[in-house]
């Protein structure tokens, strides 16, 4: 339960991060942030009944680069695909890191070459490529898109429809 997501705004209202529920009860008892969404209910301490921030907002402005070029790994990779196998389409959480040209055969770790894969469609396509394999991918890998809020995970944001009006559209 400590580990639900809460979404942190800047003073402006702008999407900062993401923290776990521990963190922002914290900030908020420090009077470090705000509550603005009560998303989950209560914690039922000895003394009071706290509420669950789902998104709490800083009283102070945090500058950051608006573009910052974007790490790869495995993290940013399944974000990319929606953690969706790129070559059977099935969504799920149990993703592996799949090259499509096998490093043994020059094919480098970069974002052009690495697709989320399932276990069975990796464990088939073994050190082949995909057309060796009979395989096809579903999207052409490529680096992500640059965005303001790309660092905040896909599916947050289909989950949790309280943080849609903090994003534009």
């Amino acid at each position: 339960m400590l580990n639900h997501p809460v979404l942190v705004l800047n003073q402006n209202y702008e999407p900062l991060n993401i923290c776990h529920l521990r963190r922002a009860l914290v900030l908020i008892y420090q009077s470090r942030a705000e509550m603005l969404e009560n998303g989950y209910g209560f914690v039922h301490t000895v003394r009071r009944d706290v509420p669950i921030p789902s998104v709490i907002r800083l009283p102070y402005l945090v500058k950051r680069p608006f573009h910052v070029a974007r790490k790869l790994s495995r993290a940013e990779i399944f974000n990319r695909d929606q953690y969706t196998c790129q070559y059977c389409g099935k969504q799920t959480r149990q993703l592996t890191l799949d090259h499509v040209v096998p490093r043994y055969r020059g094919g480098q770790h970069t974002w052009e070459n690495v697709v989320s894969a399932c276990a069975s469609c990796n464990r088939h396509k073994a050190g082949r490529t995909p057309e060796e394999a009979n395989m096809k991918l579903h999207k052409t890998p490529a680096p992500p898109h640059a965005s303001r809020y790309s660092y905040i995970p896909s599916q947050y944001l289909k989950s949790r429809r309280e943080w849609e009006r903090y994003f534009p559209h």
